[in-house]
């Protein structure tokens, strides 16, 4: 429908009518400067609404800000109705959420039943809806049917709930499932309507009642729910017609109708200034500080758990929420990606970004009044306007990561079922816990761990010689086969009673660390005796985003260099899997359990995980971080702090003038990273006993490090002020550039020799794209 004028009401900040005051009770009203936003930036939302609005996109909306706790931003455009009598759009208008009721109602409501106890995510459906079982669904769990990959169908048939809830259930019991359980990720109202189910059946509620109890009346949402009364239907967006009558306060979707409006999928009603409370609780971690109260709905636990990154099919969800699917075209292009929110059908949006402290509301009834609106991609670019209004710093957010372990602790140990199993591990293969992966291997229902294998430093981790070998665990009495002594590959005689091979182990991200060759080895044998590889994934410590080489050179291959890796490789250990199985062209059945909630720009120190050494001399974040630049060094004349209680802190020699050296260093301004004249003696290793002079790192931001340029700094430094002293013979066997090694011997500047080092990376960084996991 064509409009001949288009209606604008304009919060006016210091101006509040009545009817804002209502809106700002909750949230304070601020100026968009005095939470870091761009006024001017948000002002062009307006001739974006408009416009949209003129296309005949919607016939009004409300869209709503808040940051930092306080609401930047609130406007109201257009109509809520355009039939003979048309009324303005206002910011109290309450409208038909659709499936936004599948997170801000029934996800919710499942998490708090989570928290207090009633069951665990990995809990199948049948243990308290036997009646679900028939056709194979006996196999769905909870958390299936919250990332919408329990294999049911998008929605059965209409004709199904017609005849009342009672049957309705029956029917979907009946179903039978379209795909794997687990496996694909299908969106799916169905999934919700079990999930209202599954909190009836436990609390004797429907979530309705039990929604309304437990998260909208304590955050004062009065204007929240389902069925919405007869004042609230007055300022209601009306949708489109039923049977000749408008639907105001009525639910649009047919299927939630049949159910007496009230359903897990569709048939929540709200505002903007209820569903900013409920953003803002979320951003605090389940706590909506109001005034001087503290209002708390879920635990921190709960919130980080139920908002984390879960890999499926087509990309990343969280329970309930969206993140990265074909579905997330609303979220723009600009929101950090710790973000979540959900879209509904008759024109809602909502996205939370916990790292920009952000949530944006868009509202509307698009479906009004004849089904033909649009919302999605403008809602999008509203939503990239508000992010890039945003001028202060983003706050650096903890992610609660679930490593590779967790995960298939948590899915039943499906990925292993009847399996037998040999598992590739050290100290550093646990659970988030602190239990060992052995430990819960051998207690895994299903599964029969028969053997162990362990890389370099030994089952252990404390080993720090040339060959290790063959031991017995002490935990379980299982034989260890050492893959760092006699071999560095699983022999036919230790695969013979081994179904799956299972590598979990903690990878360090650079080229040369010896993990990576043992996982390769391993692969390559797995593959010619046709066992299954399965590896229980970790997080790069460095992150996941920085490459950095220099590209190891053809032909230099070796087990400090398996692959033609940049020596900073930003890829995880399950990813690495991928690549290798491809670029040997394995014939092998391999599967990835990835982590959960790790992101790729996230480092260690944000994934709230326990650091372990995962070997004897990488005793520090700190010094996993330094360890691409200045492991480059080793090899030749010079002590990279093997020996001290900071290796790979220190590099020093008795031939070194260290102040010298940190002058020079200092004078060259890397970010990141200062550096301090010291004395030092080892204790052991390269120079033990003798008193060395050289520098300590001080790294002062590591996420602006530049570890491989300090350590090319370093080696250029050093040509070029100790060139008689310092021996470079064997400095190329880590490094494996020709052309990086010529450039640091013939006396080349630093800048010169790290932009040489940078040669194939950008290829790399393209032709590694199709094995990453992680966003």
């Amino acid at each position: 429908m064509q409009m001949k004028k288009v209606a604008t009401l304009v919060l006016v900040f210091g101006l509040m009518s009545p009817i804002n005051r209502v809106i700002a009770e909750h949230l304070p009203i601020a100026k968009p400067e005095s939470v870091g936003m761009r006024a001017d930036r948000l002002a062009e939302i307006q001739p974006l609404m408009i416009a949209g609005i003129e296309r005949g996109n919607l016939p009004g909306g409300v869209v709503c800000v808040g940051r930092h706790g306080k609401i930047a931003y609130l406007e109201a455009f257009g109509h809520r109705f355009v039939g003979d009598d048309p009324e303005k759009m206002t910011v109290d208008t309450v409208f038909d959420l659709a499936s936004l009721t599948k997170p801000v109602s029934t996800a919710t409501a499942i998490m708090k039943l989570v928290e207090d106890g009633h069951f665990l995510l990995n809990d199948r459906v049948t243990r308290f809806l036997p009646e679900f079982a028939p056709h194979g669904k006996d196999e769905i769990t909870i958390q299936d049917l919250l990332l919408h990959q329990s294999g049911l169908i998008p929605d059965n048939a209409l004709a199904d709930y017609l005849d009342g809830p009672d049957t309705a259930w029956e029917r979907i019991c009946q179903l039978k499932l379209t795909g794997p359980v687990g496996k694909r990720f299908r969106y799916s109202d169905v999934n919700f309507i079990v999930l209202a189910k599954l909190v009836e059946e436990v609390t004797g509620k429907n979530i309705h009642e039990f929604s309304r109890a437990t998260t909208f009346a304590p955050l004062l949402m009065d204007e929240t729910g389902y069925n919405p009364s007869d004042d609230i239907k007055l300022r209601t967006a009306p949708t489109q017609q039923r049977d000749g009558d408008w639907m105001r306060g009525e639910v649009h979707d047919p299927r939630a109708y049949a159910l007496n409006g009230v359903a897990g999928h569709a048939g929540l009603f709200s505002t903007a200034k209820d569903l900013a409370s409920y953003s803002q609780m979320m951003l605090g971690q389940g706590t909506l500080h109001f005034e001087d109260k503290k209002i708390r709905v879920l635990a921190p636990a709960t919130v980080r758990k139920m908002t984390a990154a879960y890999r499926v099919s087509s990309g990343t969800r969280g329970l309930g929420w969206d993140k990265q699917t074909p579905y997330s075209s609303n979220r723009g292009d600009l929101l950090s990606m710790s973000a979540y929110g959900h879209g509904g059908f008759t024109g809602t949006v909502l996205w939370i970004d916990p790292e920009l402290d952000l949530f944006f509301i868009f509202l509307s009834n698009r479906v009004h009044p004849d089904g033909n609106g649009s919302v999605n991609h403008l809602a999008g670019h509203i939503l990239n306007v508000v992010a890039s209004s945003i001028v202060d710093e983003p706050r650096p957010v903890t992610h609660e990561v679930r490593l590779g372990i967790d995960v298939l602790r948590s899915e039943g140990f499906r990925a292993l079922a009847d399996q037998r199993v040999g598992l590739i591990t050290n100290h550093t293969g646990c659970s988030t816990d602190g239990e060992s992966t052995t430990a819960i291997l051998q207690s895994a229902p299903g599964v029969s761990l028969t053997a162990l294998f362990s890389p370099e430093h030994g089952i252990a981790g404390k080993l720090d010689q040339s060959k290790i070998a063959d031991t017995r665990d002490a935990e379980t009495g299982l034989q260890v086969f050492s893959l760092y002594g006699s071999t560095r590959r699983p022999t036919p005689a230790m695969l013979a009673e081994i179904d799956t091979l299972v590598f979990d182990i903690q990878d360090i991200g650079t080229r040369f660390y010896t993990y990576i060759s043992t996982m390769g080895e391993a692969m390559q044998a797995a593959s010619e005796a046709n066992k299954r590889f399965v590896v229980l994934d970790r997080p790069n410590p460095l992150g996941g985003l920085v490459v950095t080489g220099p590209m190891l050179d053809p032909g230099k291959e070796s087990f400090v260099g398996y692959l033609r890796l940049p020596v900073r490789h930003g890829m995880t250990i399950g990813e690495i899997a991928q690549l290798i199985k491809a670029e040997q062209n394995l014939e092998l059945d391999l599967e990835v359990i990835r982590c959960q909630g790790w992101r790729r720009n996230d480092s260690w120190d944000r994934t709230n995980l326990t650091w372990i050494n995962p070997s004897p001399n990488m005793r520090s974040l700190v010094a996993a971080f330094l360890y691409p630049g200045i492991g480059l060094l080793e090899m030749t004349n010079l002590s990279v702090g093997r020996g001290t209680d900071t290796p790979f802190e220190v590099v020093g020699a008795p031939w070194i003038d260290g102040r010298e050296l940190a002058r020079q260093l200092n004078g060259r301004e890397l970010p990141g990273v200062r550096f301090v004249p010291i004395e030092f003696t080892p204790d052991s290793s390269r120079y033990s006993g003798q008193a060395c002079e050289g520098v300590n790192i001080v790294v002062t931001n590591l996420q602006q490090l530049e570890s491989v340029r300090v350590g090319i700094e370093i080696a250029t430094s050093l040509q070029d002020l100790f060139p008689h002293d310092w021996q470079t013979k064997n400095l190329n066997r880590l490094l494996g550039n020709d052309a990086v090694f010529h450039s640091i011997t013939s006396g080349n500047d630093g800048m010169t020799t790290w932009m040489k080092s940078l040669d194939g990376v950008s290829a790399f960084r393209a032709s590694r794209q199709e094995y990453l996991l992680y966003e």
